[in-house]
C-alpha cells in the first residue's frame, strides 16, 4: 500500500495521544524526536542518588581513619598541648643472676640388667615389676641341683687327694730318716719329696673346684646389685635361661638420679672457675614445655671435651628425686646460676631501645619531657637487665607508649613502675592543673600546684 494512499484510520494510534485526547483542556504537545532521543538518554534520579550515597559513605569512612589515627593511646581525647602519654619506671638497684639454660635428658645414676650368670631352669621370680628394691634383695632363683652335686663330687676327690697326700707326707718323713742313716738311695727319698708335691696340687685343685661351685651356687640365687625399681620382667618362670640370654629385668636407680644437659662453649669458663673454687651450682629443671619446675640439684661434674658438632659441652647435675618428678630418659630444660650480680643498676627490658644510637632510653626530666640516653647493658634475667653506663638509681624511663616519642618531646606520665596514676589531674602536663587544686608531680608523690605569678 502506499503512503500516499494510507489515511489516518489505518495508523495505529500511540496510547500517549490516546491519554492526551482523554484530558480535556490540556494542550498536545509535540512527540520528541527520535533521533534526539538515541542521541541523549535520560539520566535517572534513582542512580544519581545512590552516587550521592556512595560518595557520602566514602567521605565518611575516610574521616574516621584520619580521626581514629590522630587519637591519643589512653582513649581521651588529646590535650591543648603536644604531651603523649607513657608509662614510667623508676630506675633503682638490684641482683642480677647469671643463667644459662639448657636441653638435658634424665639419666639414671645406674641402670643395671640383671642376667643370669650360670645356665639352668628359672624355677622362682620373687620380684613384681615397678618394686622397688634395696641392694641384696632377692630377686630370682636358678635351679641349683646341678651344683650341689658338682660340689658334692669335689669334696669327694679332695678327701681323696687328701689321703694320698697325707700317705706321701708320711713315707717322705721315713725316707728322710733312713738316708740319714746310708739305708736307702739319695733318689728314692728325692722322688718320694716331688710325689709330695703333686698330692698338694690336687688337693689345691679340689679346694678351687669345690669354690667354684659354692660360687655357682650364689650365682643360682639372684639378687638386687642396686636400690632401684624393678622395669618390665623380660622372662617367665619354667624357662631355661643361659649367660647369653637378654636378661631377667632391667633396674633403674631413682634416688639419687641425674640430669645431663649441654651449655654452650663460651660459658665453660665461667663455669669451671667456680668449680675450682668449691662453689656449689645450683641448677633448677623444667618441665618439656619450660612451664612446672620439676628439681633443684647441684652439678656434680663437667665432660672433658667439646662435641665440635654443636659448639656444646655436656655438664651432669644429680638430685636427690624424692617425688620422682624425674623419670629416665625424660627430656627436661635446665637453668644453671653461674653466679648472681649483687646491687647492681638495673632496669626493665621494656625500656631499652635499638636504633641508630645504638642501645638506649628515653630518659625523663623534671619538665616532662624526654631525652635519648645511651646505655651499656649487662646480664638479664627475669625481665630486668643490668646496665652498667649511662643510668643511676632514681632516673625514670619511658617504659610503654615510645612508639611516637622523639628526643625533647613533651610527655605525661599515665602510668608508674607498674601502677596506673589515679585522679583526673594526674593525666595532664605539668602546670595542667587549676589552682587550689591537688596534682601529681612526675615522682608520683601529691602536692599543691605551683603559685601563679603575679599579674
Amino acid at each position: 500500500m502506499d503512503d500516499r494512499s494510507r489515511t489516518e484510520a489505518d495508523e495505529p494510534r500511540n496510547p500517549v495521544y490516546l491519554r492526551e485526547e482523554r484530558s480535556p483542556g490540556v494542550e498536545k504537545r509535540p512527540s520528541p524526536d527520535p533521533g534526539a532521543a538515541q542521541t541523549r538518554p535520560a539520566r535517572s534520579p534513582l542512580r544519581t542518588a545512590i552516587l550521592v550515597a556512595l560518595a557520602a559513605l566514602i567521605a565518611f569512612a575516610t574521616y574516621r581513619f584520619v580521626t581514629a589515627e590522630r587519637a591519643p593511646p589512653s582513649g581521651r581525647p588529646p590535650e591543648s598541648g603536644t604531651a603523649q602519654p607513657v608509662g614510667a619506671a623508676t630506675i633503682a638497684t638490684g641482683d642480677i643472676k647469671i643463667i644459662v639454660t639448657g636441653l638435658g635428658t634424665v639419666t639414671p645414676l645406674a641402670n643395671v640388667t640383671v642376667k643370669t650368670q650360670v645356665n639352668g631352669q628359672l624355677t622362682e621370680v620373687a620380684f613384681t615389676e615397678g618394686q622397688t628394691v634395696k641392694k641384696g634383695d632377692f630377686l630370682a632363683q636358678i635351679d641349683p641341683r646341678p651344683y650341689q652335686l658338682a660340689q658334692s663330687q669335689y669334696e669327694g676327690q679332695l678327701i681323696h687327694d687328701q689321703g694320698l697326700l697325707d700317705q706321701a707326707k708320711n713315707n717322705m718323713a721315713r725316707y728322710d730318716a733312713l738316708l740319714k742313716q746310708n739305708s736307702i738311695a739319695r733318689q728314692t727319698a728325692e722322688d718320694q719329696t716331688f710325689l709330695v708335691k703333686q698330692y698338694e696340687g690336687s688337693v689345691k685343685t679340689d679346694l678351687a673346684q669345690i669354690d667354684n661351685q659354692k660360687l655357682n651356687l650364689a650365682y643360682a640365687r639372684i639378687v638386687s646389685p642396686i636400690d632401684g625399681r624393678v622395669g618390665l620382667r623380660l622372662v617367665d618362670p619354667g624357662n631355661y635361661v643361659q649367660t647369653s640370654d637378654t636378661g631377667i629385668a632391667v633396674l633403674t636407680q631413682l634416688h639419687p638420679i641425674s640430669v645431663i644437659f649441654t651449655v654452650p662453649e663460651d660459658d665453660i669458663p665461667e663455669i669451671l672457675a667456680q668449680l675450682k673454687a668449691g662453689t656449689p651450682l645450683e641448677v633448677t629443671i623444667f618441665d618439656r614445655a619450660n612451664i612446672n619446675q620439676l628439681a633443684v640439684g647441684k652439678v656434680t661434674t663437667i665432660d672433658n671435651q667439646i662435641d665440635t658438632t654443636t659448639g656444646t659441652v655436656k655438664v651432669r647435675a644429680t638430685f636427690n628425686n624424692l617425688d620422682d618428678n624425674l623419670f629416665p630418659n625424660q627430656f627436661v630444660n635446665a637453668r644453671l646460676l653461674i653466679k648472681s650480680l649483687q646491687g647492681v643498676v638495673v632496669a626493665p627490658l621494656t625500656a631499652i631501645q635499638r636504633g641508630a644510637p645504638g642501645t638506649y632510653v628515653y630518659l625523663i626530666g623534671p619538665d616532662n619531657k624526654v631525652s635519648v640516653r645511651k646505655v651499656k647493658l649487662g646480664p638479664q634475667s627475669d625481665g630486668m637487665v643490668a646496665v652498667a653506663e649511662g643510668l643511676a638509681p632514681g632516673d625514670r624511663v619511658v617504659v610503654d607508649g615510645v612508639d611516637h616519642l622523639r628526643d625533647g618531646a613533651e610527655i605525661f606520665v599515665a602510668a608508674s613502675d607498674g601502677g596506673a596514676v589515679s585522679g583526673p589531674d594526674s593525666a595532664k602536663p605539668a602546670g595542667a592543673g587549676k589552682g587550689g587544686g591537688r596534682h601529681r608531680d612526675p615522682a608520683g608523690q601529691s602536692g599543691t600546684p605551683p603559685a601563679a605569678p603575679p599579674q
